[in-house]
């Protein structure tokens, strides 16, 4: 098989990859590997980790040892967003962004917006709910996650009020990474606000066959 994928399937970054796959139909090899949360768990479940990226032939792809890299029939990319584009570029741009240069930049910078002001309080919120031991949880460091969650995801409610997507009223690759979030909210055990363009977005991107691929709570809560 031509197209390899190394990632951890717990891991959103690397889900984003995933659910691009799943949309373009791309059949591919997925290579386990992460510094953290191995076979079947989290840390706090006691679980090493898969290991490979810091392996000389890894960092040979990818000198910063993270996740996800992949391989495209030798060409070699690491950087998730990066990946997206790349995909949607490479082998559909009509889906990806409507093969619009104002699309595609709407898109971009949502999927900009989202590893700047998502990632961080949503990482710190899964880490204080599920993942650290339960003796290393903080309850502030998590209320602090949670509401600066409530925050950000407010301004995406506020978009979708606008556009039935994330980036356009149709969908771009920018709804690669808010379908992973908008998924992993969903599935958190916490209070959450009414937020009705989100509820009605979540609604919409769960219907996509491609959805299927990081659906399992498992892969967001539980490792």
């Amino acid at each position: 098989m031509k197209f390899k994928l190394w990632g951890r399937p717990s891991s959103a970054r690397t889900q984003k990859v995933m659910l691009a796959l799943a949309e373009l139909g791309i059949e591919y090899q997925f290579i386990f590997a992460s510094a953290t949360m191995g076979y079947d768990g989290s840390v706090a479940q006691g679980y090493s980790p898969y290991g490979v990226v810091e392996t000389p032939e890894y960092l040979s792809m990818n000198p910063n040892g993270t996740i996800p890299t992949i391989n495209d029939n030798g060409f070699i990319l690491w950087e998730s967003n990066a990946i997206v584009q790349y995909l949607g570029m490479n082998y559909d741009p009509a889906l990806f962004f409507r093969n619009s240069t104002r699309i595609f930049s709407s898109a971009a910078r949502w999927m900009m917006w989202e590893n700047n002001q998502l990632i961080p309080p949503m990482h710190e919120l899964v880490m204080q709910l599920v993942r650290l031991p339960i003796h290393e949880r903080d309850i502030s460091k998590k209320e602090k996650a949670r509401t600066q969650l409530i925050e950000e995801l407010t301004i995406v409610d506020a978009q979708l009020k606008k556009t039935e997507f994330i980036a356009a009223d149709v969908w771009t690759m920018a709804d690669i990474p808010m379908t992973i979030r908008c998924h992993r909210w969903h599935l958190l055990d916490i209070d959450r606000p009414d937020m009705p363009n989100l509820a009605r977005y979540y609604k919409a991107v769960k219907l996509r066959p491609s959805f299927r691929s990081i659906s399992d709570p498992e892969m967001h809560i539980n490792t």
